[in-house]
């Protein structure tokens, strides 16, 4: 029985995986079995990045709120709580933007929750 070599499927899984490894430098973007490595390890790493932007953006969010609504003299804690407690349904999100681009808006809130 003839010994069967991959051919065109296998030319075409290669390309696939040497495309993807296109930019890197020397044998990883050239070597098929390198490349493969590079590949494997840099879906796992943006993966896990993708998982880790979110909490990273909500801790950016909740420093901004907290830096908001000291300069107004409460805390992040307390000021979650009164809005909890006012039935306020805005996310960190919402009142992060809003902390940053309309300050206004924000400390009329924060008074409102406040007295």
């Amino acid at each position: 029985m003839p010994r069967a070599r991959g051919g065109f499927k296998t030319r075409k899984y290669h390309k696939k995986v040497l495309d993807k490894a296109k930019g890197q430098y020397g044998g990883r973007s050239c070597v098929y079995k390198v490349a493969a490595q590079v590949v494997d390890k840099g879906l796992l790493a943006a993966y896990k990045d993708r998982r880790l932007k979110k909490r990273e953006f909500r801790a950016l969010w909740i420093a901004r709120i907290n830096a908001a609504v000291r300069a107004l003299g409460i805390s992040y804690s307390q000021f979650m709580n009164e809005l909890k407690k006012a039935n306020i349904a805005l996310n960190r999100k919402a009142l992060a933007d809003l902390a940053y681009n309309d300050p206004k808006s924000f400390s009329n809130l924060v008074n409102q929750v406040k007295g």
